[in-house]
């Protein structure tokens, strides 16, 4: 019987071709519309496609615009069914051009309305709904401001928009009790159960991001663990209205939005999958670069795709890292600028440097030297009002060793942070003295 029928098919199509080329195009296009309807039953949707957009070219040399719009419908359906809805919405928002033809104004007015609904729809499945909207405002001014407005689709599309927008599953309820009021045909009727159902899981699915700390300073990366529960998903891929029995979702783009002195020094790899019905966690280093007033991670946005074909994006909230700036540190270094010899004056320079992003305020430095170690010339303490970042201040000692050995140098540093809070080190260096 297949065989047949694909027989009675491909001699049909040719038939038509012959026709066309005759300039036959009444007869053309009926073999046009047979053909199609005939790869149709045979799932040969290319073919199908094909068809009905020569039969609608046939119509067209008859001047029978609705008849081809009719069937440019059809093509757009069978690419549906054959789940290419790209190619739909091509094929529906090529047919727009010839809307302009048609003499019966409210046949304008119903065919600009399908037209731009079905490509909106088609660009759903895709998260192409920008798009699809702009596409409908383009041509909402060739339509009657009252029949657009009232029109199903257009209330469709408003509540398709807002249920996201607002994130109220309550719209997509009105949705599906409404089906039946929008005279889709068979494929349009199953993208709007697509539509519906990955609507439906974007809805369902719920997160929460944790820190592993409540206090970070600007050079600690900050660990960020993002919790994925895909156990509400249950209710939606178990419904016997959607029929799609997934187990697994994958994931195939992960974009997490950071404020500008932050950023992503390790994220989860590329797709993967996420198993319907368990919590997930996926981990992120955030790395932060410098102090800002109002820093913030997330939201987070993840592209998932069903079955290598349908697209919906999940966004979660996002949270905001407590930063401070880390507390000043100073860096003492000492240097001998000449060799020390016994009862040979040196000097010793003491270096102090604030390497660090916070200012040192009120800043002490007390040298103590061993007796062997005589004091010629310079002061063994410095008192300075602040040490701002990437600054230093230097001194020297003029020294002269009375008995030779290894000694400590030892440097008391003390000082405030902006806080007003005292810190307090002590670093020892060691001076070998020769004879």
């Amino acid at each position: 019987m297949g065989k047949n029928l694909y027989i009675n098919a491909e001699n049909q199509f040719l038939k038509a071709e012959k026709l066309f080329k005759a300039r036959q195009f009444k007869k053309a296009a009926k073999s046009y519309y047979s053909a199609g309807n005939n790869y149709l039953k045979l799932d040969k949707y290319e073919q199908a496609i094909t068809s009905f957009i020569n039969g609608a070219n046939a119509f067209i040399e008859l001047d029978r615009i609705q008849s081809s719009l009719d069937l440019l419908r059809m093509a757009g359906d069978s690419s549906l069914l054959n789940d290419d809805y790209l190619k739909a919405n091509e094929i529906f928002k090529n047919a727009v051009e010839f809307i302009p033809k048609l003499k019966s104004k409210g046949a304008r007015n119903n065919y600009y309305v399908i037209f731009s609904v079905l490509s909106y729809l088609c660009l759903f499945t895709k998260v192409k709904q920008e798009e699809g909207l702009n596409f409908i405002k383009k041509l909402q001014n060739k339509v009657e401001s009252s029949y657009f407005k009232e029109h199903p689709l257009i209330v469709l599309v408003t509540e398709l928009t807002i249920c996201l927008r607002d994130k109220n599953p309550k719209y997509l309820e009105k949705v599906q009790n409404n089906l039946h009021n929008y005279e889709f045909s068979d494929a349009e009727l199953k993208l709007m159960i697509e539509i519906l159902f990955i609507a439906n899981l974007q809805l369902s699915l719920k997160s929460e991001l944790r820190l592993d700390k409540e206090l970070y300073t600007t050079k600690e990366n900050i660990s960020l663990k993002v919790i994925i529960d895909t156990k509400p998903l249950l209710s939606v891929t178990q419904n016997p209205f959607f029929s799609y029995g997934i187990e697994t979702f994958e994931i195939i783009k992960i974009n997490l939005h950071l404020s500008d002195n932050l950023s992503s020094s390790r994220k989860p790899v590329i797709p993967f999958d996420l198993e319907i019905g368990k919590t997930h966690e996926l981990d992120f280093i955030i790395k932060p670069h410098f102090q800002l007033d109002n820093p913030f991670i997330g939201p987070l946005s993840l592209t998932c795709e069903i079955n290598n074909n349908l697209i919906f994006i999940y966004e979660t909230v996002e949270v905001i890292p407590n930063l401070i700036s880390p507390p000043p540190t100073l860096e003492i270094s000492t240097k001998n600028l000449r060799p020390p010899l016994i009862e040979q004056t040196f000097p010793l320079e003491i270096l102090v440097q604030n390497q660090s992003q916070g200012e040192a305020l009120d800043v002490n430095i007390d040298a103590e030297f061993p007796e062997q170690l005589k004091i010629m010339r310079g002061t063994t303490t410095k008192k300075i009002y602040s040490l701002r970042s990437n600054e230093e201040i230097r001194w020297e000692v003029n020294l002269k060793p009375l008995e030779a050995g290894d000694y400590i140098v030892k440097l008391i540093i003390k000082f405030k942070d902006p806080d007003q809070n005292l810190i307090e080190e002590t670093k020892e260096f060691p001076i070998s003295i020769k004879l």
